[in-house]
């Protein structure tokens, strides 16, 4: 047959050309190993990732996995070779093990590969395989592929490995008018050079399991082994190290960016699973699914379905149906015509999602090794499909889990991100996270390694430097340090504290001091909450409100419009911050600032407006003199936009003070009803967002309030004895005096 060939002493080589990743050609090859039985097989892999293949061998190696290679010196720069359970070279390796035969991948070795430079005309070359399935008739290389290889009749699957030949000549066809790419031609020089060693080792039986591109390239005599020595002398490498690592369904997929990827894993597994009732045991699939999102699906609809699938494999001409007949059926008979339904079966089933597994044996770094330990004592399961995770802080349990899961944040290994809790709480005792791991975190543990052996001294490693970096401002390390305490790297806040001291001395800029101040206070307020000492930080947060204190009253001076905006979300951060803290002393200093500011003609009015509000809240200002303010900044001497800017900052953002307070809003009522047209045409858009941030119910009630008129605009009267059982009821409630 055309795949045999006798070269130097009698060696029987047999080239078994592959789809990667088709259990058709998995199931192939299978058959063609049991039938030549082979004391050698070479696979199509890096040929210095060898040490490793024994790995495979145990029960505990669970695919999908993949070989990850990276660059020792350089993380990032990493490469991976997956392998499924229908992956053709994955049964290959299982087959040589269970026999006993000698196994060897046969590519060019990663070091090789991860230094080379892939020049951009390879990645634009003309695939030839859309030639030979356009000649077929069919739209694509991977439909004909499915109709030949992986949806084959039993009966054709019984031919054996003369498929394969088969194969060989068609892509040898197709190769004639084609040249190959530098990188083709390197890789395939080298896969004769194992293929020499392992005739000159004395093997008999040889069987090459590799792409059916490169299939023609291995048949036939080898030849002299100089021109491959030629192309292949003097290529740069670098220090790689390899390893197995698990791997995902999603993963393999096409739309993940894979260059051999597939476009249904999902579907692809189950046809290697299952060869026989394929299309029943997929429709039993698809009705489980759905009625596990308690969807009505019956019996009957699975045999309806299946029907519908044969019926249309038939009218086209195919012996069994494949996924388009099976995506068809799905459509009309399980999901109504719904393709909402249709595409939730699409990711559940069709790509599918399933984690692989790796020996616990398996080299790695120290880091992941630790991460692995900490994960399990802690019962945080790797899963490849998102999931919330509520902690409650006052567990021991969950106060670990939210460590760990901040340090990992800390190194850039993003297996957790912060989530919306579904549970509806203002406490600080609660954090949410959603997890999903992605196979690729693998090269981001390699890569945060360099910081430490362990999670927590990688995670304070980092910190530092980044605590140490020129160039970092307060702002930037006082939130590394309030990470620091979410992580609780303990060993790392005395060295933060002082580089915040420092950062703090040297900046001058009363913004960035604003925008430091409130993480300062957080970590002041809640850093001993979580067991950490602070007190050293308690002189630097008030040493920038000092200084803040000191340089608000010109920072303020001259401010355009986006300017006085800046500043006066960061008054608010730091107003609100100050509450948290609930230091008499500060507070005083910082509203007393704030009366310095709110009578200023030379200040924008959002901010005249903010400060006065503030100082009414807080009782430093009575009504009497807040509605003197308000009609000084409505009179006739100032200009309508400056009106609006003054009414934002002192209403803007909630609008219980005019609901409650109806002789404000009668102030304001009658300034807008006086503008005049071109006025109110210049205003408009400040007042449309001022008034715009409300709430829904407080604009119907004022709402209510204006259209009722002056009557309504009233403050109400109060009822002291209404009044009176409130207040002893809620203090019955916080267990207080009355």
């Amino acid at each position: 047959m055309p795949g045999d060939r006798r070269v130097n002493d009698g060696a029987e080589i047999r080239v078994f050309g592959i789809r990667h990743h088709g259990p058709g050609s998995a199931r192939a090859v299978l058959r063609a190993l049991a039938e030549f039985e082979p004391d050698t097989v070479l696979i199509e892999g890096p040929a210095d990732a060898d040490p490793f293949l024994a790995l495979a061998a145990s029960d505990e190696m669970q695919p999908p996995v993949a070989l990850l290679a990276y660059v020792r010196d350089e993380p990032a720069r990493a490469a991976f070779w997956p392998f499924a359970a229908f992956s053709p070279e994955w049964q290959a390796l299982r087959w040589a093990i269970l026999h006993d035969a000698d196994v060897r991948f046969c590519d060019l070795p990663a070091a090789i590969s991860l230094a080379a430079e892939r020049s951009p005309e390879s990645a634009e070359r003309t695939d030839p395989l859309a030639a030979l399935a356009s000649a077929a008739g069919y739209d694509d290389f991977e439909q004909w592929w499915d109709a030949v290889i992986e949806h084959a009749s039993a009966e054709e699957e019984d031919s054996g490995a003369g498929a394969f030949d088969e194969i060989t000549a068609a892509m040898e066809a197709l190769r004639a008018d084609v040249e190959l790419d530098e990188h083709t031609a390197r890789r395939e020089a080298h896969m004769r050079q194992v293929l020499r060693t392992a005739v000159k080792a004395g093997a008999r039986n040889i069987a090459v399991v590799c792409g059916a591109m490169h299939a023609p390239a291995l048949s036939g005599p080898l030849g002299p082994a100089a021109p491959d020595a030629r192309v292949l002398r003097g290529l740069p490498k670098v220090k790689a190290a390899l390893t197995w690592v698990p791997w995902t369904h999603s993963r393999l997929s096409a739309a993940s960016g894979y260059g051999a990827g597939i476009t249904s894993p999902g579907w692809y597994d189950h046809l290697f699973r299952y060869p026989d009732d394929t299309t029943a045991r997929w429709f039993t699939r698809v009705a489980r699914v759905l009625r596990e999102e308690d969807l009505p699906v019956s019996s009957a609809h699975v045999i309806e379905a299946t029907r519908l699938a044969d019926t249309l494999a038939a009218l086209r001409g195919r012996a069994v149906p494949g996924l388009s007949e099976a995506v068809e059926a799905t459509r009309a008979v399980l999901c109504d015509g719904d393709e909402v339904l249709l595409d939730f079966v699409a990711r559940t089933l069709v790509i599918g999602e399933a984690l692989g597994a790796v020996p616990e044996d398996t080299p790695t770094v120290p880091l992941d090794a630790d991460l692995q330990a900490r994960s399990k004592s802690l019962r945080l399961k790797r899963a490849p499909i998102a999931k919330k995770l509520d902690l409650d802080l006052r567990k021991d349990l969950d106060l670990q889990r939210s460590r760990l899961l901040h340090k990992l944040s800390l190194l850039g290994i993003e297996w957790a991100l912060p989530a919306e809790s579904a549970v509806r709480s203002t406490g600080t005792f609660r954090e949410t996270w959603s997890l999903q791991w992605d196979p690729e975190l693998s090269v981001a543990i390699v890569e945060a390694s360099r910081w430490g052996t362990t999670v927590e001294a990688a995670a304070s490693a980092t910190v530092l430097d980044r605590a140490r970096t020129a160039g970092t401002t307060l702002g930037e390390v006082t939130d590394l340090l309030e990470q620091a305490l979410l992580a609780d790297l303990r060993d790392a806040v005395p060295e933060l504290v002082t580089a915040i001291d420092a950062a703090a001395a040297l900046d001058h800029d009363v913004l960035h001091l604003m925008s430091a101040l409130p993480s300062l206070i957080r970590t002041v307020r809640y850093g001993d909450v979580r067991g950490t000492d602070l007190s050293s930080l308690v002189h630097v947060a008030d040493a920038v409100l000092a200084r803040v204190c000191a340089g608000l009253p010109s920072a303020v001076t001259g401010l355009d419009t986006d300017a006085a905006d800046t500043v006066r979300n960061a008054v608010d951060e730091v107003h609100t911050a100050l509450a948290l803290r609930d230091d008499p002393g500060a507070t005083d200093r910082w509203l007393d600032t704030l009366a310095s500011v709110c009578d200023r003609d030379d200040v924008d009015g959002v901010l005249t407006g903010r400060t006065v509000r503030m100082l009414r809240d807080v009782g430093r200002l009575d009504e009497r003199a807040t509605a003197t303010r308000v009609a000084r900044a409505l009179s006739v001497g100032s200009a309508a936009a400056a009106k609006a800017r003054w009414i934002d900052g002192f209403v803007g953002g909630g609008g219980l003070l005019l609901v409650h307070d109806r002789d404000l809003l009668s102030l304001i009522d009658t300034w807008v009803s006086g503008l005049h047209s071109e006025e109110f045409v210049d205003v408009l858009p400040v007042l449309r967002r001022t008034f715009g941030s409300f709430a829904h119910g407080e604009r119907s009630l004022l709402g209510r309030a204006v259209r009722g008129g002056p009557e309504h605009r009233t403050s109400a009267a109060l009822d002291p004895e209404r009044g009176r059982r409130a207040v002893a009821a809620t203090a019955l409630i916080l267990g207080v005096p009355a």
